[in-house]
């Protein structure tokens, strides 16, 4: 696995970059998003290695996607994402491990991000309504997940593949004593 701080770098940057596009103030993004400044001023430090939830709310509040927060600088787009070069984060809560498959940077709707999800661990996303809007699929490869979204849970297997918006809260735990692995396909709409 690749080492996180130069991860949590990129994150600052873009954090840094998006918040001074849209002109708004730390204490504004913290509003906006449920974040404390405190903790948005670290982000931006690169002085801290965030949480999936923390940056999920994040980049709500910022309307972008997630997986774009681990882009790579513009001048390094390439069209093709060697598995080597893909960036690997590791959420520092759950344990859960996240590659951005998708080449980084490129203009494209869809992002692809593949999951490695440790036995028993559980990860809730509290964010709401987005916008722009995002649509999820998740795709099963080995394992299984129960995935929640709202008040409905969603039991996940091999192959299985379950598409829903990301209009409301959503968790995701790994019932079983193997690790899961599953593909993320997020497509944004109307952007």
């Amino acid at each position: 696995m690749k080492d996180n701080s130069s991860l949590n770098e990129r994150i600052a940057r873009h954090v840094r970059e998006l918040r001074a596009a849209k002109g708004i103030s730390l204490d504004a993004l913290s509003t906006q998003c449920g974040v404390s400044r405190s903790m948005l001023s670290l982000i931006e430090r690169a002085e801290t290695s965030p949480t999936a939830v923390v940056l999920d709310k994040l980049a709500a509040g910022l309307g972008v996607p997630l997986a774009s927060l681990f882009d790579a600088p513009p001048d390094a787009v390439e069209p093709v994402a060697r598995r080597a070069d893909q960036a690997i984060w590791q959420d520092p809560h759950s344990g859960y491990q996240r590659r951005n498959v998708t080449p980084s940077g490129v203009d494209t709707p869809t992002r692809i991000v593949e999951v490695v999800f440790p036995p028993q661990a559980r990860v809730t996303y509290e964010a709401g309504a987005r916008s722009p809007q995002v649509l999820q699929q998740i795709w099963m490869l080995e394992g299984q997940m129960d995935v929640t979204y709202g008040a409905r849970m969603y039991r996940l297997g091999a192959g299985d593949c379950l598409a829903i918006p990301l209009d409301q809260p959503n968790s995701f735990h790994n019932p079983g004593d193997l690790a899961a692995r599953y593909a993320v396909v997020l497509t944004t709409i109307g952007s």
